[in-house]
């Protein structure tokens, strides 16, 4: 059902919004938790290792799928705002076209290229193969992934964000089944786990696909609004791939980070790999709310009212603060408990430093909520440049302690690299905002 949040209360609108798409993230999450815990259980550490250092390179082509298909939902969004159901269309037949088209050429450049990455990041020897048939298996199916966000950020971009939730449900079911029936019965092993993931992956975006085409008449597309628009595909890739971009550029720093572990040994990356997962699971509100703000900014800078971004965002803040006190409770309560869900209980030093993880980047939960909710606001506003500037801040800090800390602190050095990121990226977002709003409103006055 379609959503126009340029009316009512912005508290409320960006609650309510953002409860069914944390429920898809938490399932999408799930896919990959999933994965690990079958493989951590069921195939050995070295396995889990395997899977787990595949997690940077995994994030660099897998976000750039998602930042390039939420720019693209931004022009979508501003068209809904501005109730311009024709020029809507046309952003959307686009943005199918321009997404098969870098989909075929990600997916052919990330297969041909992943072992000799992974040799790169110092991955171990005795994981190296594993990694890289995980990998091979992840990146032949970046079609169904980029096709799933797509359609799935259309639909928020319409203001509904309870159908993907019902799409990923089922997806994550049929994920579950194909892991326990690969790995278990079939013995597939860590391939066993990349399958089932690709394969739930193309469901769930078959279904998103008849879901628009029965329920969505106003986005059936005619043969005019396939013809190739060049404008409209440079304003689409001028938002869309600064926004994959930042997902890229954060990803090599992390990919830095991971190299900086293997050469700790299968233990200590496991341990790591574990922890950003959890991580991952207890932040997807923070997420969440950053993607709510995206599709909340962008519908009301269409209907040329700033005031309720404004609104929006001091209600995003206070949210996000309570989001990440509740996050960082949840790792000193349960962080032990989770990760045991994924370590064997003998394998006592592993479960340690995954612990130790949890609790120094908890501390610095609030930073990383204001990234999201500030990033996603200038992206919903028409920016490409700052979410992308904040990416490389992060990239360059998380470099810089993944070089020099472990020297001097080790193990926890390594931990902070991240956190420190975080806070850099978080201070020059809030002061781009207030640059980027007075912009706009002098824009707006200057129309007016």
């Amino acid at each position: 059902m379609e959503q126009d949040m340029s009316r009512g209360n912005p508290t409320r609108l960006i609650f309510f919004f953002m409860l069914p798409i944390l429920g898809g993230n938490l399932f999408q999450q799930l896919y990959s938790m999933v994965d690990t815990f079958v493989v951590g259980r069921f195939v050995g550490v070295q396995a889990l290792a395997a899977v787990g250092a595949t997690g940077a390179m995994t994030f660099l082509i897998i976000g750039f799928v998602i930042g390039l298909t939420a720019g693209f939902s931004v022009i979508i969004s501003q068209k809904f705002g501005a109730k311009d159901p024709e020029s809507m269309r046309k952003a959307i037949a686009m943005s199918v076209l321009c997404a098969f088209f870098l989909s075929v050429i990600v997916s052919a450049l990330a297969t041909l290229s992943s072992k000799s990455l992974l040799r790169l990041l110092n991955t171990p020897q005795d994981i190296l193969e594993d990694a890289n048939a995980y990998l091979v298996i992840i990146y032949l199916g970046i079609t169904a992934t980029i096709y799933y966000n797509l359609l799935a950020a259309i639909l928020r971009a319409l203001g509904d964000s309870r159908s993907p939730l019902l799409f990923l449900l089922i997806a994550s079911a049929l994920n579950i089944v194909g892991d326990l029936v690969l790995v278990i019965q079939v013995g597939m092993g860590v391939r066993g786990v990349a399958l089932a993931t690709v394969v739930s992956q193309t469901i769930s975006a078959l279904l998103c696909l008849l879901y628009i085409y029965k329920r969505f008449p106003s986005l059936h597309l005619k043969r005019q609004d396939w013809k190739v628009d060049w404008p409209m595909i440079a304003r689409l890739l001028r938002i869309g791939l600064p926004s994959a971009l930042q997902f890229s550029v954060c990803a090599i720093g992390v990919m830095i980070v991971q190299a900086v572990i293997n050469q700790s040994g299968s233990n200590t990356v496991a341990a790591y790999s574990v922890g950003t997962k959890i991580e991952q699971l207890v932040t997807q509100p923070l997420i969440t709310l950053g993607l709510a703000m995206a599709t909340f900014s962008a519908q009301n800078l269409g209907s040329g009212q700033l005031d309720r971004v404004r609104q929006g965002i001091r209600s995003a803040t206070l949210l996000s603060i309570l989001l990440s006190m509740a996050a960082t409770l949840i790792v000193f309560l349960f962080g032990e408990q989770l990760a045991r869900l994924f370590i064997a209980a003998e394998e006592t030093l592993v479960i340690s430093q995954t612990v130790q993880y949890l609790h120094i980047v908890s501390y610095f939960f609030i930073a990383l909520g204001m990234i999201f909710v500030f990033r996603n606001t200038s992206q919903g506003l028409g920016s490409g440049l700052i979410p992308m500037l904040s990416s490389i801040i992060e990239l360059i800090f998380r470099a810089l302690a993944a070089i020099t800390l472990p020297a001097l602190l080790g193990y926890v050095g390594i931990c902070l690299s991240s956190p420190l990121a975080w806070v850099a990226a978080a201070l020059l977002l809030v002061f781009a905002y207030r640059i980027q709003m007075k912009n706009l409103t002098r824009m707006l006055k200057q129309e007016q």
